[in-house]
């Protein structure tokens, strides 16, 4: 059995800068929870028992980024179940793939503007979502790298690659049946662009956009693949790398997903934060929620078929027996030399 890779420069240095990034939001969180409202104008803004419910949410989701940029500077990060892994990256992503673009976009646009007004003082929002953009960035980038050390043939096989499948059919009918409702959704997220505020025009365009590429990419997925085909019969289809589509599902989905639980459950609140719109907003967040949840079903299920024995895609369980085989052989040699 081949030893575990060790993670490399740029996995820690991307995982360093994650952290790095991390703390002062993580440290501002804390003193909010504790009653020190430091940067805040309107102190009774964050007493309101609907703010310290989404301040402890967010620190939560911050606290457990965090852990997982650690893991991924670990061998023993290569150890955890997929799902552990998987999950949280791919909420997490959905929700800060759109801050990382639209930040500096509406910074360039509006200038030091964009960062007045409100209860919250300038240096606040500078530091939280100076802080989203690099947690994002590094995170994303020690995943990529802990991904390709992992699950190595997600990244080398194309998109043709034959595996069987028991739920191809299954899989067909829900990608397609997610394409016409994730394109009515980013339809409207699109239509919302005209005459917004500038953050909020380019957050519906990347999520618009995000959502209809992710449900066109996963059709082509389901398509793709082929199992059973013959060498002549779809020459055309599939030469691509596996990878690129399945990126774009993962943030289409992710997006979909994540912005329309955490609209929901800012609605739900019924706090500050509240939008004004009501119905609609609430309306388009479910529905997305909703399809962003079937369409990374849909994705994991052909993930798990994919990576099946005799696939020569991977596993795609946690890599336990090279360490755990290398412990065992550890502690009986030690053994041994106590008995002799």
């Amino acid at each position: 059995m081949t030893e575990a890779p060790r993670p490399g420069i740029g996995r820690v240095t991307a995982a360093i800068v994650a952290v790095a990034a991390m703390l002062p939001y993580l440290t501002l969180k804390i003193l909010w929870l504790a009653g020190h409202y430091v940067g805040v104008g309107a102190p009774d803004l964050m007493a309101d028992p609907a703010m310290v419910g989404m301040n402890a949410m967010t620190f939560g989701m911050d606290a457990v980024g965090l852990v997982l940029a650690l893991a991924f500077t670990m061998r023993w990060g290569l150890r955890l179940p997929a799902w552990l892994v998987l999950l949280p990256l791919w909420v997490g992503s959905g929700l800060l793939s759109v801050v990382i673009v639209s930040a500096p976009v509406v910074l360039v646009a509006s200038g030091l503007d964009a960062l007045d007004g409100g209860p919250i003082e300038p240096w606040v929002y500078a530091m939280v979502y100076g802080g989203f953009i690099g947690q994002g960035v590094g995170l994303m980038a020690a995943f990529a790298l802990y991904a390709r050390d992992r699950w190595p043939a997600v990244f080398t096989t194309r998109l043709s690659h034959p595996f069987p499948s028991l739920t191809r059919p299954l899989q067909r009918v829900i990608a397609w049946a997610a394409l016409p409702v994730a394109v009515l959704l980013g339809g409207v997220m699109l239509t919302r662009v005209i005459g917004a505020q500038p953050y909020l025009a380019v957050q519906n365009l990347l999520r618009g956009t995000l959502a209809i590429a992710g449900a066109l990419a996963l059709v082509a997925l389901v398509r793709g693949r082929g199992p059973g085909r013959g060498p002549g019969r779809g020459a055309g289809r599939g030469r691509g790398p596996f990878w690129r589509p399945a990126v774009l599902v993962w943030l289409g989905s992710g997006t979909l997903f994540a912005w329309g639980l955490y609209t929901m459950v800012v609605a739900a609140a019924a706090g500050p934060l509240s939008a004004a719109e009501g119905g609609v907003e609430e309306f388009v967040a479910l529905f997305g929620m909703l399809t962003g949840l079937v369409m990374g079903l849909c994705a994991a299920f052909l993930l798990v078929e994919r990576s099946s024995v005799g696939s020569g895609v991977g596993d795609v369980q946690a890599v336990q027996q090279p360490l755990e085989g290398d412990d065992r052989e550890r502690d009986r040699g030690a053994a041994d030399q106590r008995h002799r």
